[in-house]
């Protein structure tokens, strides 16, 4: 046995097997040694993807076991799994059961694990406060946590302040106006409508602290300390499978505990120099916005009626005018036709760090650049099947390379996609493209590209919706998610989204559905003048916005998709995308 500060050896054994251990100031290895003492194979781990260390026989999963013994100690790692289908990308809990001479160097060992441990762990969260939504996707939010992701908070010393939601924005009212001191971060066990919460109330709290305006288009907004984690459990997890790259409990769950951070984008939609709500995903007008909207009256079909939702409006063939003025990016640094991929370590997003927050000779702290020159904006118009904002690749497991796979999650743009009027035909090869390898942008009516802001009005003598007057006042009390992916967000919500759709609708040409006979199809009524804007499965009370992208404004616990995660063939998956996702219609 070899002893000093920063490294620790002995012999111990597995099982029945013979290993020399080594601890060093990076990695805990282990190799079997044969009866001739010949090494054989070996296992490394670095210190940065350990969990944890316990004293006797221990199991975590799928429950706690513990048998006391003076010899054997227990090390928990991240595992990564490979082989099988669908497995890629996959994060496990590593358990090895370690064998001592005696309790001594069990004691040993268990200590200088230990001390490691907390030694390279100085970026991990110690204190999180957790909101759980008990009536997202299939009700199952307090089974996960309690099962799957409490045990290893409280394996890797973890303490979690938790929250169990009763109604729609109560997550995002608790970050805004409780004491957050001593958190290292917030999590939410549940959907993309939970996320959307901790979202705005992270980033509200932070503005708020700064003393900045949200309302502003033009401010330069306080990038957020407070880490946001996701442990899907909702009808959507869309942020979660393009950050992560899988939408799995446990892997989102190690990635929080070894710290794990990813910068993200944030896209502000204005209205009247009024922010209406922010998005990470997708703000869609015309084919998703009607997709979305279409759902809403047939919410008593359940999932199916994103399918339905989506056949009825391809088949109603529509197109819509509009104006888009757009403020491109340097097309020097990266474009969304460069066949890249932001993957884990992203050099693009990286580059983009010191790009966006150049680092002062007067401080050690990063501060947000503000003096370059916006550029000069650019102005296109005509009748359109789609417009789609980004700000990632909005991948998902029926679309796993997603909108636009060129995306970047923490570039400081977003990817404008233009889909102009087209025959039904190739509108549809459009659509299916998504589903394949082959290039959605190469079509000769679809134009993609990368922006820092964009703008969308109407043409002259086009009007908007006198429902917005309506949805205007329903916003005062602030923004709202339609779905807390259950049934218990979507009675005050839903309402924003339905009193728009009853007060426009006649501007827009579609009757209320209680007036629409059963066998009658969009496609048979009156072509709408105007459609609806789908901001992260949230209809806008507004049809004229503006878009701005702030760079790298919060921080996920996740690192981005590893390579190869994400990437697989299509072989089933969530089906309830609220219209967002191409591929559910």
């Amino acid at each position: 046995m070899e002893i000093d500060s920063e490294w620790f050896e002995s012999d111990l054994w597995v099982g029945k097997e013979q290993y020399r251990a080594v601890l060093n100031e990076l990695y805990f290895s282990w190799t079997e040694i044969d009866k001739k003492k010949r090494e054989r194979k070996s296992v490394s781990v670095p210190l940065s993807e350990f969990i944890g260390v316990e004293e006797g026989r221990v199991e975590i999963l799928p429950q706690r076991k513990v048998e006391e013994t003076e010899r054997h100690f227990t090390v928990f790692t991240v595992k990564r799994s490979r082989g099988g289908r669908g497995s890629t990308g996959l994060w496990t809990v590593g358990r090895t059961q370690f064998c001592c001479n005696g309790q001594d160097l069990r004691d040993h060992w268990v200590r200088h694990l230990r001390t490691a441990l907390r030694k390279h762990g100085a970026s991990r969260p110690r204190r999180l406060l957790v909101f759980i939504n008990p009536f997202g996707g299939k009700q199952r939010g307090r089974q996960i946590y309690q099962s799957l992701v409490a045990p290893l908070f409280e394996l890797a010393g973890i303490s979690a302040h938790v929250v169990v939601t009763e109604k729609a924005n109560q997550a995002r009212d608790h970050i805004l106006k409780k004491d957050l001191t001593g958190f290292d971060g917030v999590v939410c066990v549940g959907g993309d409508g939970m996320f959307s919460e901790l979202l705005h109330g992270v980033i509200g709290r932070t503005q708020q602290e700064a003393g900045l305006s949200e309302h502003d288009p033009a401010v330069t907004l306080q990038p957020c300390n407070l880490h946001i984690g996701i442990i899907p459990a909702g009808s959507t997890d869309c942020v979660c499978f393009a950050t992560v790259g899988v939408n799995d409990p446990v892997t989102s769950t190690l990635h929080i505990i070894i710290g794990d951070s990813q910068p993200l984008d944030v896209c502000s939609v204005h209205h009247l120099n009024k922010l209406v709500r922010y998005s990470v995903s997708l703000v869609g007008y015309g084919f998703y916005g009607d997709v979305l909207a279409e759902s809403e009256r047939h919410r008593w079909m359940g999932p199916l009626r994103y399918d339905y939702s989506g056949c009825l409006v391809y088949l109603s063939n529509r197109s819509y005018a509009g104006m888009v003025h757009f403020l491109p990016a340097d097309p020097q640094l990266s474009s969304p036709r460069d066949n890249t991929r932001c993957l884990s370590g992203c050099r693009v997003c990286s580059e983009s760090t010191e790009r966006l927050f150049p680092q002062s000779d007067s401080s050690s702290q990063y501060s947000q650049d503000s003096s370059q020159s916006e550029g000069e904006w650019v102005s296109t118009e005509g009748r359109f099947r789609c417009v789609s904002l980004t700000c990632m690749s909005s991948s998902c497991p029926r679309s796993p390379l997603g909108l636009s796979p060129s995306a970047h999650l923490a570039d400081g743009t977003g990817d404008l996609i233009l889909v102009r009027d087209t025959h039904p035909l190739g509108f549809l090869t459009y659509l299916h493209r998504h589903t394949t390898t082959e290039d959605q942008f190469d079509l000769p009516f679809v134009e993609v590209h990368r922006v820092k802001a964009v703008r969308f009005s109407l043409p002259p003598g086009e009007e908007e919706s006198e429902g917005e007057e309506e949805g205007e006042k329903v916003m005062e009390g602030g923004d709202c998610k339609a779905e807390q992916e259950g049934e218990r967000g979507g009675g005050a919500c839903r309402s924003i989204s339905r009193q728009y759709l009853t007060s426009g609708g006649k501007q827009r040409g579609i009757n209320n559905h209680k007036k629409r006979d059963f066998l009658c199809v969009p496609c048979c009524s009156r072509a709408p003048s105007v459609s609806v804007w789908n901001c992260d499965g949230e209809i806008l009370p507004y049809t004229e916005i503006l878009c701005r992208v702030h760079g790298q404004l919060v921080r996920l616990f996740a690192r981005g998709i590893e390579d190869g995660a994400g990437t697989r063939p299509f072989t089933g998956g969530n089906r309830k995308c609220k219209g967002r996702c191409v591929l559910h219609t």
